[in-house]
């Protein structure tokens, strides 16, 4: 209970603030090497893995982040990115600089941290047949561990989209809409349909 306590005092000092993820980053990175090619290389991915930590550590446990990012192939991680520039470029015989920016696909980032078992708060854009479901937060971390509590005895994944302050976003299956509702009633919460977006508070 402890560490879920943990996780979720994570993803409120991390993700407060943040509105839609925007999963870009821009790095500048100095190598230095036996040849510019290899210090290229080389800058290219120490640039790769600072964006991803620095992108997705708003939405995911930063430690396990960090420790999955530092064991992973460069391969691995250049699957994630879904387009990147460089500017800036500077070069000697050994030395390479340059300012890089990269956008990280979603999907793929967030299929990468599942897989490694890495808790993650970012949104599965895949599925179609989804409803948003807006939340009021009176009492912040009371009412969002009430909130999961809830959403685990229907099996249900709480897919957090965006936060601002005490204001959530989830983006939930159509097919869990009526035991959902029905379970927010029965412990205390309310809730209204506005245009087929679920509002709900305590």
């Amino acid at each position: 209970m402890l560490k879920f306590v943990c996780a979720l005092l994570v993803c409120f000092m991390a993700c407060g603030g943040v509105g839609a993820a925007d999963l870009q980053g821009t790095t500048f990175v100095n190598m230095t090497s036996d040849t510019a090619a290899n210090a290229k290389n080389m800058a290219v991915d120490e640039a790769q893995r600072q964006i991803i930590l620095d992108v997705l550590r708003p939405y995911t446990d930063s430690d396990a982040l960090k420790e999955l990012v530092a064991q992973s192939k460069t391969s691995d991680l250049t699957n994630l990115i879904s387009s990147s520039s460089i500017g800036g470029e500077k070069s000697s015989d050994t030395v390479y600089s340059a300012k890089f920016s990269m956008v990280i696909d979603a999907d793929a980032a967030r299929k990468w941290l599942d897989t490694n078992n890495v808790q993650n708060w970012l949104p599965n854009m895949q599925s179609q047949d989804t409803f948003v479901v807006r939340v009021v937060l009176n009492n912040k971390l009371a009412d969002w561990i009430d909130l999961n509590r809830i959403a685990n005895s229907e099996k249900i994944d709480l897919n957090l989209m965006t936060m601002s302050g005490n204001v959530l976003q989830l983006n939930l299956p159509q097919a869990v809409r009526g035991a959902f509702t029905i379970t927010l009633r029965e412990n205390g919460w309310r809730y209204s349909d506005q245009d087929g977006v679920l509002q709900i508070s305590r």
